[in-house]
């Protein structure tokens, strides 16, 4: 092998070339495990920071990330247009409260808005004042302002079987039981 790169000044360079590209992926893995390090310790740090407890010594509520506390203090705005920005809704909305998060759902497959957002606000008094806005106009439509409903498991409806007609159970008439079909009996 060594005969082979004296012979050749393009397989010792292409060597050179490997190595050299070798070092910056060994660099760059080394970057990636340091900035994995440091998320990993500051997300330690803010879960061993103490959470702020209310005068009856509970936790605050604008602290619990339950499904259910989130939801209290959330709007559903239906009717969104298509080209709104979160800004935007946040800025329709800003009279209201303070405003936590503007969710604008999109659809998986294409990316494109659906037509509804979510609005999360710091608390759940002022959700009430975000209903005042329903039917408000907003970017030449009229919105549909509700409280966030909590979606409860199992309460799906787009299982519920197949229908009348197929599988075991359906209707079927009288012949087709087995009598009357074909000759005799």
């Amino acid at each position: 092998m060594a005969e082979l790169r004296e012979s050749s000044p393009a397989i010792a360079d292409d060597d050179v070339n490997v190595d050299e590209e070798l070092r910056l992926m060994q660099e760059r893995l080394k970057q990636m495990e340091d900035e994995r390090n440091a998320l990993e310790s500051n997300k330690n740090a803010s879960a061993s920071t103490s959470v702020p407890k209310g005068e009856d010594g509970d936790l605050d509520t604008e602290m619990e990330d339950e499904p259910s506390a989130v939801d209290a203090r959330s709007v559903y705005i239906g009717n969104v247009d298509y080209g709104a920005t979160p800004e935007e809704i946040q800025a329709h909305f800003q009279a209201c409260g303070t405003i936590n998060r503007v969710t604008i759902l999109c659809d998986k497959f294409t990316g494109h808005p659906k037509g509804y957002a979510y609005v999360e606000f710091a608390e759940p008094s002022i959700v009430q004042n975000a209903v005042v806005l329903n039917d408000s106009m907003f970017r030449g439509r009229l919105l549909s302002v509700k409280e966030k409903r909590t979606n409860v498991p199992g309460m799906n409806m787009t299982n519920r079987g197949r229908g009348r007609g197929r599988g075991r159970g359906g209707f079927r008439p009288y012949r087709a039981r087995g009598r009357g079909r074909g000759r005799g009996y």
